[in-house]
């Protein structure tokens, strides 16, 4: 330990999980109206943006999900009933399970993620603000 944390430390901190948890919140609140959870939001999310490719494994949808490989078997079955999802086997391994995002589930997510930029801008632009503040700001 030896280190002691300072007020404006704390201050720093209470202030990015203040502007964490609003973010999270809208997110939250705009994913139920558009009639899906915020995981069913983030687990579209993560296939689209999936570095280099338009899809992803169940076992990278976990780790970037950070949940149990069953519960997201789960999850992808309840979008796979919305309509938003459909697996298929990869071509490149046949034990491995492909998501990819249905043209239902691609306006969707476009609706959603329109809505979440200006969202992320602002929580972007608080954190460079904290940055330039010289208030060190140690992980929560």
């Amino acid at each position: 330990m030896g280190r002691s944390m300072k007020k404006g430390e704390y201050e720093a901190m209470a202030r990015f999980r203040h502007h964490l948890r609003k973010f999270l919140r809208f997110s939250e609140d705009v994913a139920q109206e558009h009639g899906i959870t915020p995981l069913q939001y983030q687990l579209m999310l993560q296939i689209k943006g999936f570095p280099g490719r338009s899809h992803a494994s169940i076992t990278e949808l976990a780790d970037r999900l950070q949940s149990k490989h069953h519960g997201v078997v789960a999850l992808v079955s309840r979008c796979e009933e919305l309509d938003l999802v459909r697996r298929r086997a990869s071509e490149r391994d046949l034990r491995s399970v492909e998501v990819h995002l249905t043209a239902a589930g691609e306006r969707l997510l476009e609706a959603l993620a329109l809505l979440h930029r200006d969202e992320v801008q602002a929580l972007s632009q608080l954190l460079h603000g904290l940055e330039g503040d010289n208030t060190e700001l140690a992980p929560a």
